[in-house]
């Protein structure tokens, strides 16, 4: 029962809640949110289904949360970090615009959606609740052991990356479709719409001034590409498209002060590493590339990133 509170924001009551023990021990990113349940956990560096797991958080509360015991978040002497973003709490609604009826909780101001939805086994779609096209699409089947599927709109068109894999971009489960302004297309396979099977979609759309997603080009250099953000970013996530290579994300929690060199991989159980080839500056309007390691700076590459500015 150790009761976590938020600094900074007196009104930050999280709705997807993604923790990662730093040090002290190796686990997984455990991911929860408010929509099915402090209980039910997703890690974004297994396949496996959803389970329950309720000695991990125990509540999320008015401005923080609150743990159990589990070493996942809080073993005795462990180092963790703590991503929340702040939803609709709790609060959803029915959707019907698709062929799938949806429920979607959402954060209009924060370009930030929670959907669930059960499959039924043909090629649909169903409804993200933004009046705009996404930048970002996160879905896993809770039921089922299924690979988390990502659309981005740097991929190719319609093709997809694992959230959970190190693999290059592929052909994607979206029915041939990039989503549009109302719906995201699902094909009838497991990953994204097995009959009778539980889902849950994170959605995202760029904000000017808080949050922006895009795609940049590597160039093997030591003093790599600057990406223009509009804002000084508190949080970045980078994956190489075309390449087998890990996920990287930095926080200036984690790392307040440039260069930025504490590395977290959501696709493995990895410790909080430091490496020569994981450099990165946060500066006032964008963020720079220090080093040409492969998961962000090799020559040619195109690389995927997602990057928001603090609250």
């Amino acid at each position: 029962n150790t009761a976590i509170t938020n600094d900074g924001n007196s009104n930050l009551q999280p709705d997807w809640w993604i923790v990662k023990r730093r040090a002290g021990g190796t686990s997984g990113h455990a991911v929860y949110d408010s929509t099915r349940g402090v209980t039910k956990r997703l890690n974004t560096n297994l396949a496996n289904a959803e389970d329950t797991q309720s000695d991990r958080i125990k509540s999320f509360d008015t401005n923080g949360f609150t743990l159990g015991t589990n070493e996942q978040a809080n073993a005795s002497g462990s180092t963790y970090v703590a991503w929340q973003w702040k939803c609709n709490g709790g609060t959803t609604s029915s959707n019907t615009t698709g062929t799938i009826t949806s429920t979607v909780q959402a954060n209009s101001d924060a370009g930030f959606n929670i959907v669930t939805y059960t499959g039924n086994g043909s090629n649909s779609n169903f409804a993200h609740g933004m009046s705009e096209q996404p930048d970002m699409v996160i879905v896993k089947n809770r039921d089922s052991v299924a690979n988390w599927c990502v659309w981005h709109k740097g991929l190719t068109s319609s093709y997809y990356v694992k959230w959970d894999d190190s693999i290059s971009e592929q052909t994607g489960p979206w029915d041939g479709l990039d989503p549009s302004s109302a719906v995201v297309y699902v094909y009838s396979g497991g990953l994204v719409n097995a009959s009778g099977s539980d889902y849950v979609a994170y959605i995202f759309k760029s904000k000017q001034g808080y949050s922006k997603f895009g795609k940049y080009f590597g160039d093997g250099n030591a003093d790599g590409p600057f990406v223009y953000t509009g804002f000084k970013p508190a949080f970045v996530m980078i994956k190489n498209k075309d390449r087998v290579a890990n996920w990287v994300m930095y926080d200036t929690k984690r790392e307040p002060f440039n260069v930025m060199v504490k590395e977290l991989q959501p696709n493995t159980t990895a410790a909080e590493g430091t490496s020569i080839y994981s450099n990165v500056d946060f500066n006032s309007n964008n963020f720079q590339l220090k080093n040409l390691g492969s998961n962000y700076n090799n020559s040619g590459r195109t690389y995927l990133y997602w990057a928001i500015k603090n609250n």
